[in-house]
C-alpha cells in the first residue's frame, strides 16, 4: 500500500454481476483495474496508506451506528448521455451513508465535491458512443432488477483508474449492524 494509492468506500454488489459484469468490463475504466460491481459512498477517500487506527475506529462507529439493508437496482438512467447506471431503489439508504461519512470526514467529500447534489448509482459505462451505451442500457434492462444484501462498508484501494495500470484491492470492511 502506498500513498500515490487512491481509496474509495463501497458498497459491494456481485448480485448485480448478471446483468452488469460483461458491460462494465469494456465500457467503465473502473472494471478494467479490478474494481467490482458497486455502489460509491464516498471517492476519493483518504489514501489508504494515511488512515490511522483512529480513522478505522471512527469508520467502525460510523458504520455500527446504521443498519443493514436490501439494495435493489431497479432500471437503467442517465447521468447526461456520457454515464450510464443502474437506478436503485434505496437512494435514501445510501445517502444516508454517504452524508454520514462525509459529516466524520468533510475534507473529503463524496467525487471530490465536484457535484452537488450526489446520486447513489451502480455505475455501468461511461465516456463511450451514445450508441454503444445505449446497446448496454438495453441489455442491462432486460437483466433487472437485482437485489443485493448489504451487510458492509468496504474499503478499497488502488491507482486512479485512468492510468491503466495496477489493481484496486479491499483493504478492510466495516460492518452495518
Amino acid at each position: 500500500m502506498t500513498h500515490e494509492e487512491e481509496s474509495a468506500l463501497i458498497l459491494r454488489c456481485p448480485a448485480a454481476d448478471a446483468a452488469v459484469a460483461a458491460h462494465r468490463a469494456h465500457l467503465d475504466l473502473a472494471a478494467g483495474v479490478g474494481m467490482p460491481a458497486h455502489v460509491t459512498v464516498t471517492y476519493p477517500f483518504r489514501p489508504p496508506g494515511l488512515l490511522t487506527a483512529v480513522d478505522h475506529r471512527r469508520l467502525e462507529h460510523v458504520f455500527a451506528s446504521r443498519p443493514a439493508f436490501s439494495l435493489t437496482g431497479i432500471r437503467t438512467a442517465w447521468f447526461g448521455d456520457a454515464v450510464l447506471y443502474v437506478q436503485l431503489a434505496e437512494e435514501r439508504t445510501v445517502r444516508a451513508l454517504i452524508d454520514a461519512v462525509t459529516e466524520a470526514y468533510p475534507e473529503h467529500p463524496p467525487y471530490a465535491g465536484a457535484f452537488a447534489d450526489v446520486v447513489p448509482h451502480l455505475t455501468i459505462g461511461h465516456d463511450h458512443d451514445v450508441a454503444t451505451l445505449r446497446a448496454a442500457a438495453d441489455a442491462v434492462s432486460a437483466r433487472l432488477p437485482f437485489v443485493q444484501e448489504v451487510g458492509e462498508v468496504e474499503l478499497w484501494a488502488g491507482p486512479d483508474p485512468s492510468t491503466r495500470r495496477g489493481r484496486w484491492h479491499v483493504v478492510r470492511s466495516y460492518p452495518l449492524r
